[in-house]
């Protein structure tokens, strides 16, 4: 395990690599981010009632959708310790595997959402919302598959320090949601009008274009020609092999429930609030959409900062490792800054974006200043996760934000935004206070658990001991 680092990688040479490899994913996650946007902003345009529908229907897609996205972010870390390690010419069935991964929770994820529209009524959403929920939900979930190929090819490319396409596509894909998701909302062109369901179906549109233009550029991308990719992927010595699937599940599962633990509770309460009213839904609905834009930042920095500590673990680097999780750290707190600082000074501003309802921009202006209040450790705690998933530890984080989302954040926003066991009720804003206390213990925890995993004979213990994926802590 190495101790000294050239001079041109140390931490300002890492600040400004890990900057150059984040950009373009922190640009596509933007454009990602935006998606949510413009599905926000067609929706008011066509109604309050649409956007509430637009707003349960989107907190029920995301939920299954965070666990195979999780799940699949076993591939970078994994990747780039191949390549850090001189395995490259391991990578290739690697990734055919994940492809037969990706289509399993795909093939899940659709039956999912074909199900889970009939516990709307039941969960007590309110009547007026649930036709348009559905027909959201019915809409997208053709897109589902799509979305977990893309997911597994979009992981490879980023573990092997190619993110441009990410940015790319993820922009390609804002073009063509645009323009079809007005024609199929409001009905042009000789269509029908189809209000929130015509929002999902071109939202699954999109993805499978996505996918499909991914494939294509991987395939023909002269700098994985040596992976051989797609070499050979229907036949016998391809075919679906448990002993490297299990490996990454050990590895990917933990991460896709501690996404589903944090995403999560932004979706129960996003369900939590749609017992209230339109108003409510709708307003949190242009509130967490907001936050989510910000998230991207360093959502983005994070994944940056997987593939840098995985590659320097791949090649023993136990200061590369401190170094890639200190500068990503350095330039989160500077993102994080900025975009606090936009949320408390443009709230009314920003909120008049989505809508033109007095009740509705009232509320959710209200609302986005709690969301500048979790700028600082929402930024923390996920770059602290993708630090640890580059070490490829992800148990016991998943345990933590398990404490930290349902046994703290979750309970307390119910009790103070329903009013349970006899306190007042406070609403939307009690809610979200929940979710301030949920990322910030989340925070805590996650930054005390790399620091201890990231001591010197922490390191050697995972280049000499058992297999990540399998170590016990």
């Amino acid at each position: 395990m190495t101790t000294s680092p050239a001079p041109a990688t140390r931490l300002p040479g890492e600040v400004r690599r890990t900057a150059i490899l984040a950009a373009p994913l922190v640009l596509g996650h933007v454009s990602t981010g935006a998606i949510g946007f413009v599905d926000s902003v067609i929706a008011g345009r066509h109604g309050t009632q649409t956007l509430a529908a637009v707003a349960i229907g989107t907190a029920l897609f995301w939920l299954p959708v965070v666990v195979p996205m999780g799940t699949l972010m076993a591939l970078p870390p994994t990747v780039s310790q191949l390549d850090g390690s001189g395995r490259r010419g391991e990578i290739g069935a690697v990734f055919r595997q994940s492809l037969w991964l990706a289509l399993a929770l795909g093939a899940a994820l659709f039956a999912f959402l074909t199900l889970v529209v009939h516990a709307l009524v039941p969960f007590g959403i309110d009547p007026g919302i649930v036709p348009g929920a559905t027909a959201f939900l019915y809409g997208i979930r053709w897109g589902v598959p799509a979305l977990t190929l893309f997911f597994c090819m979009r992981y490879l490319a980023e573990g092997l320090h190619w993110t441009l396409p990410t940015m790319l596509l993820s922009a390609g894909g804002l073009v063509v949601l645009v323009p079809l998701g007005y024609v199929l909302t409001f009905g042009a062109l000789g269509l029908p009008e189809l209000g929130a369901g015509g929002l999902g179906l071109a939202s699954a549109i999109m993805l499978w274009l996505q996918a499909a233009t991914f494939a294509l550029v991987l395939r023909r991308a002269r700098r994985f020609a040596d992976l051989e990719l797609f070499a050979g992927l229907f036949t016998r010595s391809n075919r679906p092999h448990w002993p490297t699937l299990r490996n990454l599940l050990a590895t990917g599962l933990p991460i896709g429930v501690t996404v589903l633990m944090e995403g999560g509770l932004f979706i129960g309460t996003a369900l939590l609030i749609g017992r209230l009213g339109e108003v409510p839904a709708a307003a949190h609905q242009v509130a967490v959409n907001v936050a989510a834009l910000c998230f991207m930042v360093p959502m983005g920095l994070a994944e940056a900062t997987t593939v840098r500590v995985g590659h320097a673990l791949g090649r023993g680097d136990g200061a590369g490792v401190r170094r890639a999780a200190g500068a990503g750290m350095l330039i989160v707190l500077g993102t994080q800054s900025l975009s606090a600082g936009a949320l408390l000074l443009g709230h009314e501003f920003i909120v008049d974006f989505y809508t033109r309802d007095a009740a509705v921009a009232a509320l959710a202006a209200s609302l986005l200043l709690y969301a500048a209040a979790f700028q600082f450790p929402d930024g923390v705690q996920v770059l602290s996760a993708g630090a640890l998933r580059g070490l490829r530890d992800t148990r016991v984080p998943m345990l933590m934000a398990a404490l930290a989302y349902w046994g703290i954040g979750m309970p307390l926003g119910a009790t103070l935004g329903l009013g349970l066991g006899g306190v007042p009720a406070w609403g939307p804003p009690g809610m979200w206070v929940g979710l301030i206390a949920g990322l910030s213990v989340a925070a805590v925890l996650l930054g005390m658990r790399f620091l201890r995993m990231s001591t010197p004979a922490r390191l050697q213990w995972q280049l000499t001991g058992p297999h990540p994926a399998r170590k016990a802590e």
